[in-house]
């Protein structure tokens, strides 16, 4: 598996885990920090996770509120939890990394949905990162 691909997941497991919890995601990427370094079973947590994970938690309000806004008959409290940070991690990629290309953001974000999910799961995920893929030029300009 190449190193992004174990960053993406890694990241993905953080921000599950403190939506399970119910704690702040840097809280989490703390803890797991300080698991690596006191557990040498422990894989370390590489620069693209802390950078996906730090990422995420700088524009968390803005993409929960994409994600309610345009996940159709959908609200974030209803999706599956899996679902719900997979999206999370998927639209941080893919509107705000732009050494990422669009479509491996959306297919890592599909991917994650077809290892934790549900069989109906990457496709939900991957029409919706489409559509925000499509307006994201506008969703840029409003961040900032």
């Amino acid at each position: 598996m190449a190193a992004r691909n174990k960053a993406r997941k890694r990241a993905f497991q953080i921000l599950f885990e403190a939506d399970q919890r119910g704690a702040d995601v840097q809280s989490v990427l703390a803890d797991w920090m300080r698991h690596a370094r006191t557990d040498p079973r422990q894989p370390p947590v590489n620069e693209y996770t802390l950078q996906l994970v730090e990422g995420y938690a700088e524009y968390v309000e803005r993409i929960d509120e994409l994600l309610a806004t345009y996940a159709v008959d959908w609200t974030l409290d209803r999706m599956p939890t899996v679902d719900r940070n997979v999206l999370r991690l998927g639209a941080y990629e893919l509107i705000w990394v732009d050494e990422t290309p669009d479509a491996v953001a959306i297919d890592e974000a599909v991917q994650l949905a077809k290892e934790f999910s549900t069989d109906d799961s990457p496709a939900f995920v991957n029409g919706l990162l489409a559509r925000l893929k499509e307006l994201k030029p506008g969703l840029r300009r409003e961040t900032r």
